[in-house]
């Protein structure tokens, strides 16, 4: 027994920020941006926005698609970076706003990767007989961690959510396997110094400005392609498959410059990748969920798909997922 995606969801804010906004916010053009990264415009929350509601908004897409009730689910699964706040977890924040009570609920942290860390947890309580009906989201405010005076940051991001439901799979549809990979010594290449136990807020945390996200590009670049890469040879093997045999490959939306130098090294043409990041800018746990919930509505997935997905995000942390549609 494995699990399988029966539904998904997605939901982002109605603001758009387009990079000639930010051109006239930070030394930066629409040309630069789109060369190194292939972002055109983001999705920016209103003021009290918090990652919560933009779930709670995918969540409740995924269960109408599904007709599901909120009664239905087993557990809740909430992959995030941008709690709404330390604690409780967004997870139970989400529970309470779906009125879900009889699941469980807690969060991931695994920052862009996390939703795929979810899709392995979530697998693994239904193959276990533990839960049947599971709740995973993706959700970000990825603008409440950027120094809008930051032009190597505060371009490459946005807010969004994305959702999907799972269920026990009584044919050879479904989670074919996950595979998770962290390596803590690199954990400053992508970090948000402050507002934790080793650097809480004071006014010399704030001054310094500690509590934005600060990222070291080259390197993480490097990384990047090096651990995607490797990540998708390890699915693909897992399940004695050639990239021929995948109808889609589904990466984490971060720059297009990275994507496409993994998908040469893998030999995959264009056309079986799917990008919305020129549309939405990177945005971390809900970025492969979005891209996911636009690939089923878009037709660009259809029963007996099978889907490669792949990330890399904070800790460092990398996964791969293969899934049959």
């Amino acid at each position: 027994m494995r699990a399988r995606i029966v539904a998904t969801g997605s939901a982002v804010p109605g603001r758009i920020l387009r990079n000639s906004d930010l051109e006239r916010m930070v030394a930066t053009s629409d040309e630069w941006i789109v060369g190194r990264t292939g972002i055109r415009e983001r999705r920016i929350v209103d003021g009290g926005v918090a990652s919560s509601d933009l779930g709670t908004d995918a969540a409740r897409a995924a269960l109408s698609a599904s007709g599901w009730a909120p009664a239905d689910l087993d557990l809740i699964l909430v992959a995030t970076c941008t709690p709404d706040m330390p604690m409780p977890s967004t997870a139970c924040l989400l529970q309470r706003n779906l009125k879900a009570s009889r699941a469980i609920a807690f969060d991931l942290a695994a920052a862009c990767s996390g939703f795929l860390y979810g899709l392995s947890v979530a697998d693994l309580y239904v193959r276990s007989g533990t839960c049947r009906r599971v709740l995973l989201v993706g959700t970000e405010v990825m603008s409440s961690v950027l120094d809008w005076t930051d032009r190597r940051t505060c371009t490459l991001f946005g807010d969004g959510a994305g959702a999907a439901l799972l269920e026990p799979s009584d044919d050879d549809r479904g989670v074919l396997s996950t595979h998770l990979h962290s390596d803590g010594d690199l954990w400053d290449l992508v970090c948000v110094p402050g507002g934790g136990s080793r650097l809480p807020a004071s006014d010399a945390m704030l001054a310094g400005r500690q509590q934005y996200l600060k990222m070291k590009g080259s390197e993480t670049f490097k990384v990047a392609v090096k651990t995607l890469e490797a990540a998708a040879r390890e699915a693909l093997e897992a399940n004695k498959l050639a990239v021929a045999d995948v109808d889609l490959f589904i990466p984490h939306q971060a720059n297009v410059r990275i994507i496409q130098a993994v998908m040469d090294r893998l030999g995959v043409p264009q056309d079986r990748v799917f990008l919305n990041l020129d549309r939405y800018g990177n945005t971390s746990a809900a970025s492969i969920p979005l891209a996911l919930d636009e690939a089923v509505r878009t037709g660009r997935i259809s029963p007996g798909s099978r889907i490669l997905m792949v990330a890399f995000g904070s800790g460092l942390t990398w996964a791969s997922a293969l899934v049959k549609w």
